[in-house]
């Protein structure tokens, strides 16, 4: 297990009731790691348009996760 800071925004803020929380997770990569924060917080986007950064760096979702990474999920963002 590995111990991770979540960082959410926008619509995942207010579904996971959060900004920020400290998780421990079996999950190896980012995209494990968004699923099972989508079925906790029962997220209701699938994270297909979503950006990763990880340790302040966008990254691809499957870049493997290290204990104590930060990890940031990024919606899209519309301008106007």
């Amino acid at each position: 297990m590995k111990t991770f800071t979540l960082q959410y925004f926008s619509l995942l803020r207010d579904e996971a009731g959060k900004d920020k929380e400290e998780i421990t997770s079996s999950a190896s990569n980012a995209q494990e790691l968004y699923q099972e924060m989508r079925q906790l917080y029962n997220f209701s986007q699938d994270g297909s348009t979503y950006r990763v950064a990880i340790n302040d760096e966008f990254v691809a979702w499957d870049t493997i996760l290290n204990d104590g990474d930060n990890v940031v999920f990024i919606p899209p963002v519309a301008g106007g």
